[in-house]
């Protein structure tokens, strides 16, 4: 979700939500991160460490169908269907139409060009190269949907962040993003990804340490603007919004990988984030849209057939197409296992770029200038 977005002019429901349904919203959020960092280590603990990254390995594996694949292939659903308008409209500011022809047709076109050459010309390095861009681009999404959850819940609670926190908080969120890029420091050297092996470039130890020194003094200024709202305005930073952009940052992205039980969940747990946000939007606006003057469908109709929409799509895009393409196109036995790319280039070329197409279009869609964001203020 875009840092952009956060300024919206808040309505705040009309009744407080019930304090359940605001405990419902932080674990979907972001803070069911707190409850499975325990559960891993329980089952660690019970199993062993073979048997607990296995079993969440499955688990997540078969989730990614109704979960991580869905989170991808819905932003299409939500892009296209009023891209070419958004486009061309002059009473879209200058700036969101930029993003949107960027993102939806400029896009698309460089990044399955780049993809395409590289399985046309069987050429490891050339996807390798955008395979690395997309583990750069990756932390860069992550916190930017997490100052996304923090910006809107805030308003539609009543709490408009002001110009310096959220500057303080972008910057901290970018330190992280940046950090968690070049820690740990690292000589170049070969790498696999969904069967392509790849020479990654080398990440500096002078690199690790500026990053570390620009993320420790955003995180001290994080907590003087926390304090200091309490101190001049007599309000909190809501907190359970605060802390799922927290745990965005530094759990999801900084320290993914500390627990290895839980990093198999990171994923999931990031579309969780992401869908949270879709229904709401979905659901506010099919409701709004459920009597006079349009009398349109049931909302819990609409978004069910979002919801299904977006896991076919999810099927077909990233596991359906890219099959058929590997089964047909790609040399089997001796040949697939002697070459660079492996035996599914195709698949390995369409998740990356799906991945990359997706971080594009979610910086167009979550704005403020976006005709959809006003559905996110609705109760």
């Amino acid at each position: 979700m875009s840092r952009a977005i956060a300024a919206p002019d808040p309505a705040p429901d009309p009744a407080p939500a019930s304090l359940r349904a605001r405990a419902i919203e932080a674990l979907l959020v972001g803070g069911g991160t707190l409850v499975l960092f325990p559960l891993a280590w329980l089952l660690r603990a019970a199993v062993g460490l073979d048997d607990a990254e296995f079993a969440a390995g499955f688990l997540t594996f078969h989730l990614a169908f109704v979960l991580n694949d869905p989170h991808f292939t819905v932003t299409y659903l939500l892009f296209y269907r009023r891209a070419w308008r958004l486009a061309r409209d002059p009473g879209t500011s200058l700036a969101q139409r930029a993003r949107v022809v960027v993102a939806g047709f400029v896009a698309p076109l460089l990044l399955v060009g780049w993809a395409g050459a590289a399985v046309a010309l069987r050429n490891a390095e050339l996807l390798g190269a955008i395979v690395q861009l997309m583990y750069l681009a990756v932390g860069w999404h992550y916190v930017k949907q997490g100052f996304g959850v923090l910006a809107v819940i805030s308003a539609r609670r009543g709490v408009v962040l002001s110009a310096r926190e959220r500057w303080v908080i972008v910057a901290h969120c970018l330190a992280g993003w940046v950090f968690a890029w070049a820690n740990p420091a690292m000589p170049g050297g070969e790498f696999e990804e969904k069967g392509v092996v790849y020479h990654a470039i080398a990440r500096p130890r002078w690199l690790e340490i500026a990053a570390g020194s620009v993320l420790a003094a955003t995180t001290i200024a994080l907590v003087v603007v926390v304090a200091t709202a309490r101190r001049r305005e007599g309000r909190w930073i809501p907190f359970g919004p605060l802390a799922a952009t927290i745990v965005t940052v530094w759990l999801w992205t900084i320290f993914s990988a500390v627990d290895p039980v839980m990093r198999y969940v990171v994923p999931a747990l990031h579309s969780v984030q992401y869908l949270y946000f879709v229904w709401l939007l979905r659901r506010n606006e099919a409701r709004a849209h459920e009597g006079p003057p349009d009398f349109g469908r049931p909302a819990a109709v609409r978004v069910g057939a979002l919801a299904v929409s977006a896991i076919g799509l999810g099927w077909v895009v990233l596991h359906g197409v890219p099959g058929v393409l590997d089964a047909l196109f790609v040399p089997r036995g001796r040949a697939a296992v002697a070459s660079a790319l492996g035996p599914t280039p195709f698949f390995a070329a369409i998740y990356v770029v799906v991945n990359l197409h997706h971080y594009l279009m979610d910086h167009a869609i979550w704005r403020r200038d976006h005709p959809d964001a006003r559905w996110l203020r609705e109760a």
